[in-house]
């Protein structure tokens, strides 16, 4: 029996899953399985996963129930003691598994382990920014307000993490882990139920070990649904809630904006981010210089012609990524000219 369980949801991604399998099985930890959930597929993409002869690869296939429902099934058929999340259009660094499945083995309270996160663009090419959080140590309320796991291709979980916050799904008549009448966030919801409702600790390693997609066509694209999305959760945690649930909404809106910002919505973003700061003007004391910075990228977008606006927007990122660091709850950023990426 596998010790790590790789759970890979695919739906019409045929342009990116072989690498994502290709990354996982040149691991150099080599206790693993590789659930790949076909959900719905169109394209050519369940074939190219079935195509690997590597008997650690297996494709399951359902009718299309979305991101929680694809991930729902591959935990259900994972025989693992540890669940590692992989979307089919990242990828992973080939110490990855050895690295975090270490600190689960060595740290009996460690429910969730995740790591940095390289940026990538739809070629695959290096955007010069890393994902990684502020903080090397969280609170419930540090994971309610700022999501520092990043993305749903960066943790390790424990089973018995999972199992804790297992639920009987009623519309489905089966066990769910992610709740799957969440079409986007499902993932920033699990971990909200994790911190909420278990003694279950998220442990962070300071190493990039993810390659995570940025791309304007998939979910986290579109900013306006997931603010809704988002809000629907707040109410699962009401003591988090009656204590952050301002802070965590604006600081919500500051990651919408900057992800505005890259999908080239300037006047959306500034629109979000000074909402951001009417909701709860604390963001301008704990990250002045980042939530600045949002506001200032997002007027220049909204003002400036495309070309001149890509032409500072490279020079900034250049200058910031020396070191590249993005916090991992505002990804995507277009940092001033001179600024640290980081928060």
């Amino acid at each position: 029996m596998a010790c790590v369980s790789v759970v890979i949801p695919l739906y019409e991604t045929e342009r990116y899953i072989a690498h994502a399998i290709r990354s996982v099985l040149a691991q150099t930890y080599t206790d693993f399985e590789v659930i790949v959930v076909d959900d719905g597929s169109k394209d050519n993409g369940p074939a190219i996963a079935r195509s690997f002869e590597d008997p650690r690869v297996r494709v399951v296939s359902q009718a299309n129930r979305g991101l929680a429902g694809a991930r729902n099934t591959g935990i259900r058929e994972a025989h693992g003691r540890y669940i590692a999340l992989l979307d089919a259009d990242d990828a992973w660094h080939p110490t990855k598994l050895e690295k975090l499945v270490a600190v689960l083995e060595r740290d009996r309270g460690a429910g969730v382990v995740f790591a940095a996160s390289n940026f990538v663009d739809d070629d695959g090419a290096p955007l010069g920014l890393v994902q990684k959080p502020q903080r090397t140590s969280y609170t419930p309320a540090d994971v309610f307000c700022r999501n520092p796991v990043g993305n749903g291709s960066s943790p390790i979980i424990r089973r018995e993490t999972l199992d804790a916050i297992a639920f009987d799904d009623d519309r489905y008549g089966r066990t769910c882990w992610f709740d799957e009448s969440f079409r986007q966030s499902e993932d920033i919801e699990c971990w909200t139920r994790i911190a909420a409702l278990t003694p279950w600790r998220f442990v962070y390693v300071d190493e990039a070990l993810t390659e995570y997609r940025v791309n304007s066509t998939g979910l986290s694209a579109h900013t306006g649904r997931q603010l809704e999305t988002w809000r629907r959760f707040r109410a699962y945690a009401p003591d988090l809630e009656a204590r952050h649930g301002n802070l965590a909404e604006a600081y919500q809106l500051r990651y919408l904006a900057r992800r505005a910002v890259r999908g080239q919505s300037g006047a959306a973003a500034f629109r979000m981010s000074l909402q951001a700061v009417a909701l709860s003007p604390r963001i301008l004391v704990e990250e002045p210089a980042r939530t600045v910075t949002t506001i200032a990228a997002a007027a220049l977008q909204a003002v400036l012609p495309a070309r001149l606006f890509a032409t500072i927007e490279a020079l900034a990122i250049g200058r910031a990524a020396r070191p590249s660091v993005a916090n991992a709850a505002n990804a995507a950023p277009v940092p001033a000219p001179g600024s640290p990426v980081r928060t």
